[in-house]
């Protein structure tokens, strides 16, 4: 079915290694919908729902290369509109990203007005207090991820189709990609969810990503493409901007855990200090205490003495 004489050549390693490093590059956006859609999920389903999402990724994305000349007439126009300034010629490719792209705006805004009334707060507090909290099922999860990862993987898909003659190669690509990600997925989107600054800029990072698909499904592009990252100019200014805030925000976190130590061990080198003068404090009011009761002891002893004292013979 498939000639694994291929990899033989230097050339098919080469593909297959760009291709997965593509892959991850391009599912970065992907796992950032997964870790906030998973986190809807009850506490012990969260774990397979990451990995079964990320698993009907894989086969979809393994379907959509089985029909891989198919998707070349993905971009193909099926109809156009023509407003007079605005001309565009839509195909399958185009509808799919608008359509995924409004999607992921509505999530994207949705889930941060949720943050900012601070309902999944509310929900924690209200799960401790009745045991109860308003989840999304496993199999609600899993569906919408493998739905919204076909728009995700469009572009990726036809990237790889462009770029390697094989199929086994892209699919082996795809599934070591998807691998790779299930062994990172459950860290990355812990991290993600722990951290509300960070699930802030991640949700903002998923609305400017469905802006990026909607405007270039309704055709407004640069049409210039970065070939080092077979991604669009405008979707690699998009994801600079991530990555600079993410360092920033992760330079941010850095400080402020190594301020908070400092201040931690100052307060308890201060406590201590405070400790140490009152426990010197007391003792030294004791020492008086204990000093005073002997010299009190004493002059009462040598009274009686004096007291019990026979007369002198001159007497």
């Amino acid at each position: 079915m498939f000639d694994l004489s291929i990899f033989t050549t230097p050339e098919a390693w080469i593909s297959l290694l760009t291709l997965v490093f593509l892959e991850i590059v391009l599912g970065f956006d992907n796992i950032a919908f997964i870790a906030v859609t998973t986190n809807r999920l009850p506490k012990d389903k969260q774990h397979i729902g990451r990995k079964l999402g990320l698993a009907g990724a894989m086969v979809s994305r393994v379907i959509f290369l089985c029909f891989a000349s198919w998707l070349v007439h993905m971009v193909d126009p099926i109809f156009t509109i023509d407003l007079g300034p605005y001309v565009h010629g839509f195909s399958i490719r185009d509808i799919v990203l608008a359509l995924g792209g409004i999607y992921l705006i509505y999530k994207g805004i949705d889930e941060l007005k949720s943050m900012l009334a601070l309902e999944e707060l509310k929900a924690d507090h209200e799960e401790a207090t009745t045991g109860k909290r308003r989840t999304i099922g496993l199999g609600q999860a899993v569906g919408t991820i493998m739905v919204m990862d076909v728009v995700f993987s469009i572009d990726s898909v036809i990237t790889a189709v462009g770029m390697a003659e094989h199929l086994i190669i892209m699919i082996i690509a795809v599934m070591a990609a998807i691998f790779l990600m299930m062994i990172f997925i459950d860290a990355v989107s812990e991290f993600i969810n722990g951290h509300p600054e960070i699930k802030i800029l991640a949700l903002v990072f998923i609305t400017a990503i469905g802006i990026l698909l909607t405007i270039d499904g309704l055709g407004f592009h640069t049409g210039i493409e970065i070939e080092a990252v077979g991604m669009p100019l405008e979707k690699v200014l998009v994801y600079f901007a991530m990555i600079f805030s993410l360092a920033m925000e992760l330079i941010q976190m850095v400080y402020n855990k190594r301020a908070g130590d400092f201040y931690r061990e100052k307060e308890i080198e201060q406590a201590k200090a405070a400790y140490a003068e009152d426990a010197r404090a007391q003792y030294q009011a004791e020492a008086k205490a204990l000093f005073d009761a002997q010299q009190k002891g004493r002059v009462a002893a040598d009274a009686h003495d004096i007291k019990n004292m026979p007369p002198s013979d001159e007497e």
